[in-house]
């Protein structure tokens, strides 16, 4: 099968690219490379220089790819950008969603996998939310996902195709981007490897249900393959299990030191809150068992110890 898989230079997305070539499929990669990386796709998988924005350009790249199935995991991903740029947000996440469902239409791809988010959706939940919690986005970002479940779910109603929404939880693990301001444990690991303290925001005390970037990427795989019953569904991608900032921060810190018992590695300081940040969220993922056979496989521990070798490989 052919899988054209935009934001498949980033981080959730090139382990989606990893994914499909273990299983024998042929993914092509449309990315801007604003945070993701060519270092990221392996090799032999071609990639398009295209911001998902930019229609012309995807027109053309849809003519030359003709994919049976679009994973779509392009996005602006971070909430306190939305909440300072609206316009920005709604751009990407709306506009650049539209372009991308059109092209696929056109070239009569059969499934659309989509990116949406359960820790935005939800708003505030101290339980797993399953899927059929009230959707309360809070911030520009939130409702853009919203939106854009929305949008998937008129065009198979409207073209015959088939669409999977996964409401991802907080992701984690190698290849995250620490320099923006999504992705805490990238940020947390980065900083602690290199001596520094990091900040958490606020008093820290913000629930977050935290899955592994490769568990996210099969989850992808098997919303791209498993037979549907139904033309749309949305699905939850998590653990279930919630653990707040300042027990995240410990953690990464503790698996630091197991690296290197003798460094210097400050705990992490307080700083200002930031706006549109929820206190809980977590999410129930069992409907993605019952309909995928898909289940998060690697633990919270397991995943931050994966995750900090990985950064600690490249910190020189």
């Amino acid at each position: 099968m052919r899988v054209l898989i935009t934001g498949g230079a980033g981080f959730i997305g090139s382990h989606i690219v990893d994914a499909c070539l273990a299983a024998g499929h042929e993914p092509f990669v449309v990315d801007n490379l604003s945070s993701g990386s060519r270092e990221n796709v392996a090799a032999g998988v071609p990639l398009f220089e295209v911001d998902v924005c930019d229609q012309p350009r995807l027109v053309q790249v849809f003519d030359e790819v003709r994919p049976d199935a679009v994973c779509h995991q392009a996005a602006q991903m971070s909430v306190s950008r939305s909440v300072r740029e609206p316009a920005f947000d709604a751009q990407v996440n709306i506009m650049g969603l539209i372009h991308v469902f059109d092209q696929a239409v056109r070239v009569g791809a059969k499934r659309i996998v989509f990116a949406s988010s359960g820790g935005v959706l939800y708003g505030d939940v101290t339980e797993p939310a399953p899927e059929n919690t009230p959707a309360a986005p809070i911030s520009p970002y939130g409702i853009s996902k919203w939106a854009g479940e929305k949008y998937l779910e008129f065009y198979t109603r409207e073209h015959g195709i088939q669409g999977v929404a996964l409401r991802y939880a907080n992701v984690y693990g190698p290849r995250q981007n620490p320099h923006g301001e999504a992705g805490v444990v990238a940020i947390f690991s980065k900083k602690m490897l290199a001596g520094e303290p990091a900040t958490v925001n606020g008093d820290g005390k913000y629930d977050r249900d935290y899955v592994f970037g490769p568990d996210v990427a099969k989850a992808n795989l098997a919303a791209l393959t498993a037979p549907l019953s139904v033309p749309f569904l949305a699905l939850n991608v998590g653990t279930g299990i919630k653990s707040d900032v300042n027990v995240l921060a410990d953690r990464v810190r503790a698996e630091v030191l197991k690296l290197n018992p003798a460094a210097s590695v400050p705990v992490a300081l307080h700083g200002p809150s930031r706006a549109g940040d929820l206190r809980s969220s977590v999410v129930d993922a069992r409907l993605a068992g019952e309909t995928l056979g898909w289940k998060p496989a690697v633990s919270l521990e397991a995943g931050l110890a994966q995750t900090v070798q990985w950064f600690a490989k490249r910190s020189g």
